[in-house]
């Protein structure tokens, strides 16, 4: 019964749907944050002792103009 769940016929009208849906413009950004999730997935199952490694944002300084 699932033997054929993902042929390529079924991934072109998947495709379609999606472009559909979200849009030419949404359609990589949706699949970049797909593609990092399941990496963030597979390293987090495969490293289950060690604490996620945080990166700080760094925002850039906004100085005020000074008007003299």
């Amino acid at each position: 019964m699932l033997e054929g769940l993902f042929q390529p016929m079924h991934l072109l009208v998947i495709f379609a749907i999606a472009l559909l849906v979200f849009g030419p413009k949404k359609l990589p950004e949706l699949g970049k944050g797909l593609g990092e999730g399941i990496r963030a997935l597979k390293d987090g199952m495969k490293d289950k002792d060690t604490k996620p490694e945080i990166k700080p944002e760094i925002k850039p300084e906004i100085k005020p103009e000074n008007k003299a």
